[in-house]
């Protein structure tokens, strides 16, 4: 089993895990990385361009930024040489976002000149550059023979497509007589295997028993006589308020950083890409101090009302009180580790300001539903990604790509996703993909969606949250029931229904809300599927109670949203 980096327990001596960051997981020195904001524009790369004869050619993907690696640990091997690059089999794998496409080339070059400055020999691939030939396999072939290596080595990946890339460049190495060899990523809590493994036997998964062994076998949230804190496991039923009238939100922590070479040179690739950017003041975090900063951020400023506002929506904010770590966490700049126990520090060092269920509702996030994701993921792909257990075939609303709808909840939560590359789990979840399942979009297309439309997806987290959670496609492997619902929740969490061009009170006729007839017609169609489900069987109750011609009216009103779904 995997075991907590030492660096854990160092810091654990060293005091206030908010004032230790920098000794976290192999944080960089402050000399280092405490430049002018205007120096921190992203570098062009060409002193990392030079190839060199090196004895060890590593491979490091984009979403291995992860300075506390062993690999970094030691004094740099001038025999050792670390290669980044940009290609264009990632860019074109998915029609991505452009500040997902940006946000990963940047915080590459600049993780990548980190460790040059640290003396490490870096070699650096740039997506212009003449002798990129845009495979992984291909460039790591031509590398290692112009540079005469004799090994190789990469660390585990975390998605089943570049573990079979990953594989041809194995095999390539074996018929070059090369060695080869791969390390764990030293991230996660657990190993691939460990969630198939811990229910090797039963029949399903299931989260909450997963999560209690988590937090026993890491002493999170636990007394000690390990009993949880708060004496309860889950304080979910706490988490769950709207936004009160008249709630000032904080304004979110930008970062300003001018990224318009990128842009350009993504653009004059050819990259395709969705959604907006604006390159003279990129937003988001790109280095791992910027991380430190923004996870010290949301411990002090956001996590006091996370719990309690987690789920709310509104038009005022687009951040609301999300910690926004996600694609750190990802791409490997911070650790789960560090951001479990900053969350954790804040409420034992001032249980009256972070309540315990603040707290224990962002750690579940993340020593829970992440790595419960991952673990399914591992124990179900490849299939998983071909499950459709509603048999839906219907083509995702152009107006997904656009945000021009005339329902309210849906035309903001898009939109936002296409200004920002982020919508936080509500949004995705109950508005966007509430809408799909009961529209009957195919998985494929909501995945696709999913996966290229947001900063932080990566089909290890994506496809297991969109086609398990969202859409039910897997019959049940991630959750117990779909997570389907008419316009009331929508009414009960956001501001959207009353400015709506649809009525949220209405059931039925062309005004109503499609929410609401569409959640109707969803489980009328899939009746023989869902009715001996435990948790939806007030549904079909309710459904069989209601007057016939009210069940017509609903039905009818369906269809009509559906025949007509492009002008919705």
């Amino acid at each position: 089993m995997y075991n907590v980096p030492q660096a854990i327990f160092l810091a654990e001596k060293v005091g206030g895990l908010l004032e230790r960051s920098e000794v976290l997981l192999g944080a960089m020195p402050q000399s280092k990385n405490k430049r002018n904001m205007k120096e921190l524009d992203i570098p062009a790369m060409e002193e990392l361009q030079t190839l060199v004869k090196a004895r060890d050619v590593r491979l490091i993907l984009g979403d291995q930024l992860n300075f506390g690696h062993d690999w970094f640990t030691s004094n740099p091997d001038p025999e050792i040489t670390f290669v980044l690059m940009e290609v264009r089999s990632e860019t074109d794998y998915a029609r991505h976002h452009i500040q997902k496409v940006v946000s990963f080339f940047a915080a590459m070059r600049l993780f990548a000149m980190d460790l040059h400055q640290q003396g490490h020999r870096v070699l650096y691939l740039t997506l212009d550059d003449p002798r990129n030939l845009h495979s992984i396999p291909d460039n790591l072939e031509w590398i290692c023979s112009e540079a005469a290596a004799t090994q190789s080595a990469w660390q585990q990946p975390d998605e089943y497509r570049m573990d079979e890339i990953l594989a041809k460049w194995s095999a390539i190495c074996d018929r070059r007589g090369w060695e080869w060899s791969i390390s764990d990523s030293q991230h996660f809590f657990t190993q691939r295997e460990a969630l198939a493994t811990f229910f090797k036997g039963k029949k399903t998964y299931r989260l909450e028993t997963f999560y209690r062994s988590m937090r026993k076998k890491h002493n999170i949230l636990m007394t000690p006589a390990m009993e949880p804190e708060g004496g309860e496991w889950n304080f979910d039923a706490s988490n769950r308020q709207k936004l009160p009238k008249n709630h000032t939100l904080p304004p979110p922590k930008l970062f300003q950083r001018n990224v318009s070479t990128l842009v350009a040179l993504v653009e004059s690739s050819g990259v395709e890409t969705i959604g907006r950017i604006r390159a003279d003041a990129f937003p988001w975090p790109l280095t791992r101090v910027e991380g430190l900063e923004m996870l010290q951020h949301f411990a002090q400023e956001l996590l006091p009302f996370f719990g309690d506002f987690q789920d709310a929506m509104t038009t005022e904010c687009w951040t609301v009180y999300h910690s926004r770590l996600s694609f750190l966490m990802n791409v490997k700049l911070i650790s789960p580790y560090e951001v479990v126990q900053t969350v954790e520090q804040a409420w034992r060092d001032d249980p009256e300001r972070v309540h315990i269920s603040q707290a224990e509702g962002f750690i579940r996030q993340i020593l829970g539903w992440r790595e419960y994701m991952r673990g399914v993921y591992w124990a179900e792909m490849p299939t998983y990604e071909t499950l459709n257990f509603f048999d839906h075939q219907q083509p995702l609303p152009s107006w997904f790509w656009t945000g021009k709808t005339k329902m309210k909840c849906l035309s903001h939560s898009i939109d936002q996703s296409l200004e920002h590359a982020y919508a936080h789990h509500i949004q995705r979840l109950m508005v966007t993909g509430n809408f799909a399942l009961l529209a009957g979009v195919h998985p494929d297309a909501v995945d696709a969606w999913y996966l290229g439309v947001y900063i932080d997806a990566l089909q290890w987290v994506e496809i297991t949250n969109t086609r398990g959670m969202s859409q039910f496609a897997d019959g049940g492997i991630v959750g117990s029931k779909p997570y389907v619902s008419s316009a009331q929740y929508i009414k009960k969490m956001g501001p959207y229904c009353g400015s709506c061009h649809y009525r949220a009170q209405d059931k039925t006729g062309a005004s109503s809300c499609p929410f609401n007839s569409l959640y109707w017609d969803f489980h009328v169609r899939h009746r023989s599927k869902l009715e001996r489900n435990p948790r939806i069987g007030m549904a079909y109750r309710t459904w069989d109670k209601m007057d016939p011609a009210k069940q017509q009216a609903l039905l009818e009103t369906a269809a009509h949203h559906l025949e007509n779904i492009e002008s919705l």
